[in-house]
C-alpha cells in the first residue's frame, strides 16, 4: 500500500445554531424517582444546531438537512410539524430533513401530553416557538451553502460504560454502570471545511446517554454535551453537532448524580478526545502517499499529502419501512390504567399516613404507567411498527438516520460488516417510537430496556440485516 485516503465528502455546507433554552419554571420531571416538578433554573443553555448539506451540483431536491436539539425525546407530532416548518421555510420536502436529539434527560419532558402537570402549561408555547426557529434557521442556512469538503475521523474515548449490571445479592438486573460488561468506545468525528480551509463545523457522533444527571438535578441542562461543545468549539472556532449513537446499553461511569461539576468533566473528557481526532485529520482534498526512499543514517521511507485526482462527491440517500413485530404480552391500555389508579390511591394512603418513602416509591410507580399510557397510545395500529430507515451515501461515507433506542451492537456489527466504511450511526432520529429496540439475547432476562420493550425479540436482528443489505446497494 503506497497510498493512504481518509474517507472525505465534497459537496455544498453551510451550518447555523440558535438558542432554545426553555424558561425556568418550565415542567422539568423527567425521573420517575425525582420529587420536583419545575425547573428551577439553567446548568447551561440548550442549542439546535442544524447542517445543511446537498451535491456539489446544488440540487436542493437531493438536501441532507441534520438538526440535533438539546433534548431527550420528542413526540412524533412535533417532529412532524419540525419538519414541515423547514420545508416550508426552504422548499425541500419534509423528508429530507433528520431531527435528532442529543438524549439529554436534564433538558425536561418536552410533551404536550404533560400539559396538566405544574410548568406543563409553558411545553405547549415552546414547542411552537422552537418549530419557528427551525424554519428559519434551515432558511438561514440554505441561503449561506457554500463548496465545502467533510473529512472524517474515528478516534476513542472511554466515557461510555456498559449499563447492565446484574445486582448479585438481590439478583436481579439494574440500570446502571457494568465493569465487566462490553462498550463501544468508537468515536466518529467529522469535520467540514470550506474551499478557503474555514472550519464550517464538527459533527461528533458517539454512543453514551446522555444520563450523568439524574433526578437529584432541578436545572435544565444539557448534561455532558455543554461542556463538550464548549471545550470543542473554542478550539475548533466552529460549531459542533452532536449525534447519539446506538447507546442502549450505555452510559457514563459516573452517572445518575445532581453535581453538574460530573456532567462537566464528563463533557471536557469526550470534548479532549474529539479535538484529538481533529488534529490528526490531514487536509481537505488530500491523500498520504509513499513518496520514496531518502538515504540519511537510515534509509527513510518518506510520505506527503497530495491532492486527490479522484471524486468524493458521490450522492445517494435511500428510505425504507422495517416492519417490527410487537411483542405478543404488550400491556393493555386498560390495564395500564387500572394500574396507574391503583398506584396514585396507595400514593395517597401513604401520604396520609406521614410514611414519605413508600410515597415516593408510588410517585414512581404512577410516573411508569404514565409513560407506558403514552407510549402505548401513540403506537401505530397493527401488528407491527413501521421503523423508517434514512440511509445516505455521501462521497466515501454512510450516514444512518433512525428512531427508537438501539443497543451498541447495532453500530458494532454493522461496522465490522463493512470494516473499510466509515459508517455514522444517528439514532433517536425523526423520533423516539418505537422506544428500546434491544438484541433478542436479553429478553426474559429482567433488564430494564426489555422489559419496557413494545417490539418483539428478533427486532434489533431484523434492523441490521435490513441496513446491510441496504448499504451494499448503495
Amino acid at each position: 500500500m503506497t497510498s493512504v485516503r481518509t474517507p472525505q465528502t465534497r459537496c455544498l455546507a453551510a451550518a447555523a445554531r440558535c438558542d432554545i433554552t426553555p424558561p425556568a419554571g418550565i415542567y422539568h420531571r423527567m425521573w420517575g424517582a425525582a420529587t420536583h416538578d419545575r425547573a428551577t433554573g439553567v446548568h447551561r443553555p440548550l442549542t439546535a444546531t442544524l447542517l445543511w448539506l446537498e451535491p456539489e451540483t446544488g440540487d436542493s431536491s437531493q438536501a441532507l438537512v441534520i438538526v440535533s436539539l438539546d433534548h431527550c425525546l420528542l413526540d412524533d407530532a412535533d417532529i412532524h410539524q419540525m419538519r414541515d416548518s423547514i420545508a416550508a421555510a426552504t422548499g425541500i420536502r419534509a423528508e429530507q430533513s433528520q431531527i435528532a436529539v442529543s438524549h439529554t434527560h436534564a433538558a425536561g419532558f418536552m410533551s404536550r401530553s404533560r400539559a396538566d402537570q405544574p410548568g406543563g402549561e409553558m411545553i405547549g408555547p415552546y414547542l411552537d416557538r422552537l418549530t419557528e426557529q427551525l424554519g428559519k434557521l434551515a432558511a438561514s442556512a440554505k441561503h449561506r451553502l457554500q463548496p465545502a469538503t467533510i473529512v472524517y475521523g474515528t478516534g476513542r474515548c472511554n466515557l461510555a460504560q456498559n449499563r447492565d449490571f446484574f445486582d448479585e445479592e438481590r439478583q436481579q438486573f439494574v440500570c446502571g454502570f457494568n465493569p465487566k460488561g462490553p462498550a463501544d468506545d468508537t468515536l466518529l468525528v467529522a469535520k467540514v471545511v470550506s474551499a478557503e480551509s474555514q472550519p464550517l463545523a464538527v459533527v461528533i457522533n458517539y454512543a453514551c446517554h446522555a444520563t450523568t444527571l439524574a433526578w437529584q438535578n432541578t436545572l435544565v441542562s444539557p448534561d455532558y454535551l455543554g461542556a463538550m461543545r464548549e471545550t470543542v468549539e473554542h478550539a475548533a472556532q466552529a460549531p459542533c453537532l452532536f449525534l447519539q449513537g446506538a447507546s442502549g446499553d450505555l452510559g457514563p461511569r459516573v452517572g445518575f448524580v445532581g453535581d453538574t461539576a460530573v456532567a462537566d468533566k464528563s463533557g471536557r473528557q469526550l470534548g479532549y478526545a474529539v479535538l484529538a481526532t481533529l488534529e490528526s485529520l490531514p487536509p481537505p482534498g488530500t491523500h498520504y502517499v509513499y513518496a520514496g526512499p531518502v538515504v540519511s543514517g537510515a534509509t527513510i521511507g518518506t510520505w506527503r499529502h497530495e491532492s486527490l485526482t479522484t471524486s468524493a462527491a458521490s450522492w445517494q440517500t435511500a428510505a425504507l419501512d422495517v416492519e417490527l413485530k410487537y411483542r405478543p404480552e404488550l400491556p393493555a391500555v386498560a390495564d395500564t390504567e387500572a394500574e396507574l389508579a391503583r398506584a396514585k390511591t396507595v400514593e395517597t394512603i401513604a401520604k396520609a399516613a406521614g410514611d414519605d418513602g413508600r410515597a415516593r416509591d408510588c410517585r414512581a410507580q404512577c410516573e411508569r404507567m404514565t409513560r407506558q399510557l403514552w407510549m402505548l397510545k401513540a403506537l401505530p395500529p397493527g401488528p407491527a411498527f413501521p421503523l423508517r430507515v434514512t440511509l445516505a451515501r455521501l462521497g466515501d461515507a454512510t450516514w444512518l438516520f433512525l428512531p427508537g433506542e438501539h443497543y451498541q451492537a447495532l453500530q458494532t456489527t454493522l461496522r465490522s460488516r463493512f470494516p473499510h466504511q466509515l459508517l455514522i450511526v444517528a439514532t433517536i432520529t425523526n423520533g423516539w417510537q418505537p422506544g428500546y429496540i434491544p438484541p433478542a439475547e436479553t429478553y426474559r432476562k429482567g433488564i430494564y430496556q426489555e422489559q419496557i420493550a413494545v417490539v418483539d425479540a428478533g427486532s434489533a436482528e431484523a434492523i441490521s440485516e435490513t441496513v446491510r443489505k441496504q448499504i451494499e446497494r448503495l
